[in-house]
C-alpha cells in the first residue's frame, strides 16, 4: 500500500470537520444544492451511477435527508471537499445503511478536472480513519460497477478488500451492469493491522 497523507482531525462535531494534508472536508449543508447539482451534471462523474443527473429539486430533497440522518448518526453523513483555497473539488461520505452505524458505506464524487491526484484515496483514507477512531465503526464498506476499475483502485488504496460479486436488476441498466456489482470492505483488524490511526491530532 502506498503511504498514508498527512491526516489531521478538526473538531468533529464542529462545522470545520477533517482535514487533509490538501483538503477540508467540511459538513454538507443546504446552500450547497447548486455546487452538487453541476457535479453530477457532468457526464463523466455519472458514468458509473447513472444515464442521468438528479434534478436540482432531487438533490436539494437528498440534502434534506443527509441533514436529517446526520441528527440520528453524528459524526457519519456526506463532506464537502474544498482545498484549502476554498475550491469545491466533490464530496466524501460515510453513510449509515441497513448494517447500521457500526458497517458505514464510503463513497465519493470528484470534478473531473481533479481526477489523478490521489484526492480519492486521501479523503477516502481519512473517512475510514474517522469511522474507527471516532465512530466505533467495526468495518468499513463500499460498493461500485465491478467494471469501474479506477474506483476500485481506490478502495484497494484506501485499504478495503475485494468481497464479493453480485448482481442487481435495472429496468435501464449501464453498460458494464452484466459483470455485477463488487462490494468491499475492512475490518477494523485489518485497519489496525495495516497501521491505522490510533491517536489523530485535534486542531
Amino acid at each position: 500500500m502506498a503511504s498514508r497523507p498527512v491526516v489531521t482531525y478538526c473538531g468533529l462535531m464542529s462545522p470545520t470537520g477533517l482535514a487533509t494534508s490538501r483538503m477540508l472536508l467540511r459538513r454538507i449543508r443546504s446552500a450547497d444544492v447548486d455546487l452538487l447539482t453541476a457535479l453530477n451534471d457532468d457526464p463523466g462523474v455519472m458514468r458509473h451511477i447513472d444515464r442521468a443527473p438528479p434534478s436540482r429539486a432531487a438533490v436539494a430533497a437528498e440534502i434534506d435527508a443527509l441533514l436529517a440522518a446526520r441528527e440520528r448518526h453524528p459524526g457519519h453523513g456526506r463532506f464537502i471537499a474544498e482545498d484549502h483555497d476554498g475550491v469545491f473539488l466533490g464530496w466524501f461520505g460515510l453513510i449509515v445503511l441497513a448494517d447500521g452505524p457500526a458497517a458505514p458505506s464510503l463513497g465519493y464524487r470528484l470534478r473531473p478536472a481533479h481526477w489523478g491526484r490521489g484526492l480519492a484515496t486521501e479523503g477516502g483514507r481519512a473517512l475510514v480513519d474517522h469511522a474507527f477512531t471516532h465512530l466505533a465503526a467495526e468495518r468499513v464498506t463500499a460498493e461500485t460497477m465491478a467494471v469501474n476499475a479506477a474506483s476500485r483502485r481506490v478502495l484497494d488504496k484506501c485499504g478495503l478488500h475485494y468481497v464479493r460479486t453480485f448482481h442487481e436488476h435495472f429496468d435501464d441498466p449501464l453498460p458494464g451492469t452484466e459483470h455485477g456489482e463488487v462490494w468491499y470492505e475492512i475490518t477494523r483488524d485489518q485497519w489496525r493491522h495495516a497501521g491505522g490511526t490510533s491517536n489523530p491530532h485535534a486542531c
